[in-house]
């Protein structure tokens, strides 16, 4: 009875490590994704957060414009007066977008480079091109004052996020390469359950195969190339149910997707041989360790997110190229974002590296294990 509890432990276990976290995890986050995504699209989700600080010698005709573009029924912006303290403040709290300070001649302060702050400096460009313009009309004609400045500030049929090859691109796209990234790294739990299945000292199984005459490295290589199999198949359900089930749409070439898809799997399975072969602790530390790698990795990369590879780029950029999640996901931006053959040749080059590292690694890890008894 004790022997047919602990075969019953042992099986769940397994379906665990080789079915729920390689697979079914990823397939629940990326639903999960979709419906938060889709909410978040179908709020007001253009409107961007704008600060106006007045000067002395405010300009009204500038005033007025802000005032049509955030009362305009597509309510590009949203305006808030406040002082230069308050209003840098708020900025740097990441409150706004940007702070348009109004004197005879308008100025725009932003902290970013991204959709929003591209918008408030396409309004203050398009309102100093039609300035003359619009001081024209409200003298000769103040009637069609109104509808000069909302032809001025049309943008919400003009205004698109593209790649640097012109190819539409989805904000929320980063996330889901992000989460490849993490359903790959989770093949270490495929791939530490195969180490533990050629130490002797850890399943009966393991101590007929490790008296066998196979060399060990031949035994690791076997495993990985199994385990390696069993997890692309995984990945590519992943795949399959984004792309045709979600309808997410990945704009570069498929078959260069399944090739860092690939190198992916090869990368999170040698990764688990390597954490099951290290020292003798229990299968219970092993997996924390695993998931506290992997879920990290995946967190820098951006799953939870959009600011954070960037962040990590900006202030320690050694970390994205030694953080196997991030480099998957650049390869991901390479070919659907960038445009960049030499990157994402890079990319695949360093994930290639890390996996040989990893696998000669848990070589000479299970290699020099010695058991008194088996």
């Amino acid at each position: 009875m004790l022997h047919l509890m602990k075969y019953n432990l042992m099986v769940k276990i397994k379906c665990v490590n080789v079915v729920f976290w390689p697979l079914v995890f990823p397939l629940i986050m990326g639903t999960l994704f979709y419906f938060a995504f889709g909410s978040m699209e179908e709020a007001d989700f253009e409107t961007v957060q704008t600060i106006v600080v007045k000067e002395a010698d405010a300009d009204p005709v500038f005033l007025e414009f802000l005032e049509t573009m955030e009362t305009d029924e597509s309510h590009l912006v949203e305006v808030r007066e406040m002082s230069g303290e308050e209003a840098r403040l708020a900025l740097e709290e990441k409150k706004a977008s940007g702070i348009y300070f109004v004197g005879e001649t308008p100025a725009l302060t932003v902290a970013g480079s991204g959709i929003s702050e591209s918008i408030l400096e396409s309004l203050l460009e398009s309102y100093e091109n039609g300035k003359q313009t619009l001081l024209l009309s409200a003298e000769k004609h103040p009637e069609g004052m109104q509808n000069a400045m909302e032809q001025m500030g049309a943008y919400e049929e003009l205004v698109e996020q593209v790649s640097l090859g012109g190819t539409t691109t989805n904000g929320n796209a980063q996330f889901f390469y992000a989460l490849i990234a993490m359903a790959c790294l989770y093949g270490a739990f495929i791939g530490m359950d195969a180490a533990f299945s050629i130490q002797a000292n850890l399943t009966a199984l393991a101590a007929r195969r490790c008296v066998t005459p196979t060399h060990k490295l031949k035994l690791v290589l076997t495993e990985m190339l199994s385990c390696f199999l069993l997890h692309y198949l995984n990945v590519l359900i992943l795949l399959a149910y984004l792309r045709f089930v979600l309808r997410q749409e990945f704009y570069g070439q498929m078959p260069q997707m399944l090739l860092i898809s690939l190198i992916g799997s090869m990368m999170g399975v040698s990764m688990g041989i390597f954490i099951g072969g290290i020292g003798k602790m229990k299968e219970g530390v092993k997996v924390g360790v695993l998931l506290a790698v992997s879920m990290t990795g995946s967190f820098l990369a951006g799953l939870m997110s959009a600011d954070m590879k960037y962040l990590v780029e900006r202030n320690f950029p050694i970390v994205n190229r030694l953080n196997p999640a991030a480099v998957i996901t650049d390869a991901f931006y390479c070919i659907n974002v960038y445009d960049d053959p030499v990157r994402f040749s890079r990319s695949l080059v360093t994930l290639a590296v890390m996996c040989v590292i990893l696998t000669l690694a848990s070589f000479l890890l299970i290699r020099r294990e010695r058991y008194d008894s088996i």
